[in-house]
């Protein structure tokens, strides 16, 4: 199969042919539809977040099945799934207590002592988040993916396997955002895109996108955001605080940096929360006023949304065939998989929601 492979930190990445196993007794074996080009996929490219290599990278991604493993019986050959990244094992303590994107993964990640599923000649290939989605096909446990209904588009379900489970997740599942709140979001990428989108779903009174780039902030107003602020302009935090009289009741980073999860923690209002979804690079350290705390303010980890992939995706499809969800504004272009550099490339600009690779089979 064809597939792109990084190689070196910081290098294109390369397109090549990949050999790929069959199933094991729990594995599904996915005919890739549709791709989404991630920032968090560029993390790992720019050496942010280290992992082994040669890597075939892709996490956001909706397919066909294939083939299953002996043991398999939620799925057969020929359903249409989302892949998810955070696979569940089911009966681990974050599991059993409704946790599941926070599972320890023991069962469901490859070991390095297990024999891996991707191969070029004698070499092996690592499977990125047991995904590898920027590739015609993925060999993934059967507790990594969800069926959806098929009269879904799966070039729009891609996008639900990570940024929009990640956004929308972020305001339903991690700050839980009460109806008539006020929520600021930070960065406006295809995740703060879809935050304020769930946050406009889950009823807030006011909605407050911060970005430097105005067309994102033109297409924040087309999400749900009632307001907008441009950080070029000024501190965004006293921005924020002038224009709702104190601080919002929730904030969303969703970009990446220190500085923007500190100003998240900063435009709060008395017992807010502040949730952090951006991937903020490793080893950086975050500096908050501990005085804060006496105010009851809250500063929230996320992981994808803090998902349960099973029940929230299929729902995520329905709100989206409902015209809840506006997955058509967050697709921006579809590509092919020899342009994933190309994504890349418009990803570091930061002018751009979502780029798709869909795979012609």
């Amino acid at each position: 199969m064809k597939a792109a492979v990084l190689h070196e930190v910081g290098q294109p990445l390369v397109i090549e042919d990949v050999s790929i196993d069959k199933p094991g007794p729990r594995e599904v074996l996915v005919r890739t539809a549709a791709a989404g080009v991630c920032h968090s996929d560029l993390h790992f490219v720019e050496g942010l977040y280290p992992y082994r290599l040669p890597v075939v990278l892709g996490h956001e991604s909706a397919g066909v099945v294939e083939e299953v493993g002996a043991d398999v019986t939620y799925v057969k050959p020929g359903d249409h799934v989302i892949t998810c990244l955070s696979a569940f094992c089911g009966h681990c303590e974050a599991c059993t207590t409704g946790h599941p994107s926070i599972c320890d993964g023991r069962e469901t990640r490859r070991r390095r002592d297990q024999p891996a599923r991707l191969h070029q000649e004698e070499r092996t290939v690592q499977q990125f988040a047991n995904l590898s989605s920027f590739a015609e096909q993925m060999l993934i446990h059967e507790h990594a993916l969800v069926k959806i209904r098929d009269d879904m588009p799966l070039d729009k379900a891609a996008l639900i396997g990570c940024g929009v489970t990640t956004g929308v997740g972020a305001v339903h599942n991690t700050a839980k955002v009460e109806v008539g709140s006020t929520v600021a979001v930070i960065g406006c990428g295809g995740v703060g895109l879809s935050c304020i989108n769930g946050a406009a779903i889950a009823g807030a009174a006011r909605i407050i996108a911060v970005d430097r780039v105005g067309s994102k902030l033109n297409l924040a107003k087309e999400f749900g955001a009632t307001d907008v602020v441009d950080a070029s302009q000024g501190d965004p935090v006293e921005q924020i605080k002038e224009m709702t009289g104190g601080g919002v009741h929730f904030s969303f980073e969703a970009i990446g940096l220190k500085q923007t999860t500190e100003q998240a923690f900063d435009m709060l209002r008395p017992g807010g929360a502040a949730t952090v979804i951006g991937m903020v690079p490793y080893g950086t350290k975050v500096e908050i006023h501990a005085a804060d705390f006496l105010q009851e303010k809250k500063l929230l980890g996320c992981a994808m949304g803090s998902n349960r992939f099973r029940v929230d995706m299929p729902r995520y499809v329905d709100f989206y065939l409902a015209g809840r969800l506006k997955l058509d504004d967050l697709l921006e272009e579809h590509i092919k998989l020899e342009q994933v550099n190309e994504a890349f490339d418009a990803l570091k600009t930061g002018e751009v929601a979502r780029k798709v690779i869909v795979f012609d089979h």
